[in-house]
Order: structure tokens, then sequence, then C-alpha cells
């Protein structure tokens, strides 16, 4: 019996870790081009004709000085929003599919990464009771990016990009280390900050509203955050409509603070390493029809810039504090209800 335990001992000592265990990207990079940056995107652009997956929008992000070029795609995968079909409006932030294409280092060598949608699923579905059904759904979706991705030149890779984090830490995701209290230890449900409010039977009316309130807006440049362009509205279901929004000044906020301190990674022929995080973009609003009210939600950005840029490091974070709050703000100011 004793050499029956010290068996089974020495197996579970050599067993793999479960993925439980294992530390996932919010990111990863997905294949590496061996042509240009225009050539890449020309090639992923041909490749939707042939997918299963929607593409809703796309956008060149503006890197600081020019000095990376990078675009993001905004898409959805029809199987993992039937999939999902059952769970609650609010979560379909977990849905929306990003990829990005974006040049790095001082060969300003192209790669394409995505917004992992296996993370992003443990996550919102934590809760589920068909948590793990979702997270085979989500491993499907980043399959079918990977497919679409595999017609550019080049070699197809899978490396988890940081901030990694275990699917523990995921499933109960309210920040991280110390600036868990900067995000108010909030979970995602409770990070989604309530814009305007109408009855249930005005769902439609009030899709139009904020849409018009977003195109109403003057957008400034990359030093005040005013203004949002609306890059994609994903009517996901009819309970729940996304509208994924960006600026110039949060293009230029998380790319100059994820490089800030990021120095064996950055040179002077390529000074932005932070350009490979863009898939963060766009920051969410959600319409949603619950409990017999229409609600225009967003999140609190201190919690979203944890979740994709925590990676920048607790200095960043402590140096930039205004910064998550200066866009909340602007977000909330835009899209809120004119005072009467």
């Amino acid at each position: 019996m004793r050499y029956i335990v010290v068996f089974a001992m020495a197996v579970l000592m050599l067993a793999p870790p479960s993925q439980a265990d294992d530390k996932i990207g919010i990111f990863e990079t997905i294949h590496e081009s061996s042509v240009s940056f225009l050539e890449t995107n020309e090639a992923i652009e041909s490749a939707f004709a042939d997918s299963g997956l929607v593409l809703h929008g796309s956008h060149h992000v503006r890197v600081p000085e020019g000095a990376h070029q990078a675009k993001i795609y905004i898409l959805t995968s029809p199987r993992f929003v039937q999939a999902a079909a059952s769970e609650a409006p609010r979560t379909i932030s977990a849905q929306i599919l990003r990829i990005a294409v974006f040049t790095w280092g001082d060969e300003q060598q192209t790669y394409v990464n995505m917004a992992n949608p296996v993370a992003h699923a443990m996550v919102y579905y934590s809760q589920s009771p068909n948590y793990d059904d979702l997270i085979a759904a989500a491993q499907s979706a980043a399959e079918e990016i990977r497919q679409l991705v595999s017609v550019v030149p080049g070699e197809s890779v899978s490396r988890q990009m940081k901030p990694l984090r275990t699917e523990k830490h995921y499933r109960k995701y309210k920040g991280d280390g110390p600036a868990r209290m900067m995000a108010k230890f909030r979970t995602w449900k409770k990070s989604q900050l309530l814009i305007e409010e109408d009855k249930a039977e005005n769902f439609d009316a009030v899709v139009d509203r904020v849409v018009a309130r977003i195109e109403a807006g003057e957008i400034s440049d990359e030093t005040f955050p005013y203004g949002w362009e609306k890059l994609a509205l994903i009517r996901v279901r009819d309970d729940a409509v996304y509208i994924g929004l960006t600026n110039p000044y949060i293009e230029n906020r998380m790319v100059h603070i994820n490089s800030q301190f990021r120095g064996k990674d950055k040179s002077e022929l390529a000074p932005y390493p932070g350009v490979d995080h863009v898939a963060a973009l766009p920051t969410d609003v959600l319409i949603v029809k619950e409990a017999d009210k229409t609600q225009v939600l967003h999140y609190g950005q201190m919690w979203r810039m944890q979740l994709y840029f925590w990676d920048s490091g607790y200095r960043a974070f402590t140096a930039n504090m205004g910064v998550p709050s200066k866009i909340a703000n602007s977000i909330q100011s835009a899209l809120a209800s004119p005072e009467e």
C-alpha cells in the first residue's frame, strides 16, 4: 500500500497544472506576419468573406508621433453569441471579439494579437451555471479568430501576453494587487455604471438617442478627453446592444502609460511597446433591457484599465490616477440626458 501511495503522489507531482493554475493572458499573440502592415490588414479583411465571423468595425489607432502602426477590428462569432443566448444581457462584453494588427520592435515587424475570448468569458460568466459550456464556446471563438488570421503570410503562434492571471483570479476579478482599492474592490457587474434609465418599451428609442448624442459631440485632441467616436454598434440580441467608443485621448493615454516602464521593450526606433495592448479598444457602452427597464451602462475605467493594463506597473497607475475618472466622466457627460 505504501508503494501505491508514493506512486500516486509522484504522478500528481509530474502532472501538468490544470487550467485553473495556468497563467492566462488578457491578450494573446496569434501571428507573426512576414509581410507589411498594409498587406497583413488586406489579407485579414479579405478572409472575412469566407469566415463565420462577422466584422462590425475597424479603426486605425493614433499611436503617439506615428511611431508605430496599429489597427483594430471589432467582430462577433454568431456561434458564441448563440451559446450565450440565455445569459444576462449585461454579459455581452464577453462576446465582443477584437483583433489588433500592429508594428513592434526596431524592425517594426507586423504582429497580430487578440483580446483573449477565454479570459473574458472567465470574468463575465464566472457565476453562470453554464460556465463550462461558455468557456468551451469562447475557446471555439478563439480558434475561429486563429483560422481567420492564418491566411496572413508568416507564422502562426500562441503566446499569452501580460497581464497574466489564473482562472481563479479572473473568476473573482476585482482588480490587482494593492490597486484593488483603486477599483473599489468591484466585480465586473458592480463596475457597470448607470448613465440613463428608461422604460423597457423605449429600448430602440434609447439606442437612437445615445447614438445621436455620440455623433453630436465635438472630438478634442489627445490632450483632452472630450468627444467620442463610435467604432461599432452591435445589436447582439433584442435586449442588448453594444457600442464601442474611442477618442484620441484614450488611445494616447493607454499607449503612453503602458509603455512608460517597459524599458527593455522600447528603443529610439520603437518607443511605444504599449502598442501591443490596443486590442483593449474600444471602450464599452451597453444598452440593455432588464427588469422592465432600459439601461445605458458603461464601466468604471479604473476597473477596466487594471484588467487590460496592470502590467504597466503600480507606479504607472499611481502616476496617472486621474486618467480613469477623466475618461469615465467624459463618457457620462456625453451620453447623459441633458438637464431640463
